[in-house]
């Protein structure tokens, strides 16, 4: 059966540096392109980062320069390093699969809150 945790979310200071962890199982996160998505308050969840099986990233313009998305395949892990947050960036953040197929909207756990406060 497929889970993801999300983690390491909280109230966060202006410029902080949190880093959230998403637990995989069910499936290795090394075989399957993994993803980082928020939801703000009223809006859309977006895409935020996504790292491929071999290790590319790619990030949102929002974000970039600010969060590095990595994983670590022996603990089956996923994670975001958060930097210079801004209050913008208050939304729950969720970890599944980059490719969001039939299956994988069976996968989104309950996310993590973050949020930034001025």
């Amino acid at each position: 059966q497929v889970r993801l945790v999300e983690s390491g979310g909280g109230l966060v200071q202006r410029g902080g540096s949190p880093i959230l962890s998403c637990a995989a199982s069910g499936f290795s996160v090394s075989a399957i392109a993994m993803a980082w998505y928020r939801q703000a308050p009223g809006k859309q969840r977006e895409l935020v980062a996504r790292i491929t099986s071999g290790g590319i990233t790619s990030y949102a313009g929002f974000v970039k320069g600010r969060f590095t998305i990595s994983s670590d395949n022996a603990k089956n892990m996923v994670y975001l390093q958060m930097n210079t947050l801004k209050p913008d960036d208050t939304a729950v953040y969720y970890c599944n699969t980059a490719q969001l197929t039939l299956a994988s909207l069976y996968y989104w756990g309950q996310g993590t809150q973050v949020t930034v406060s001025s």
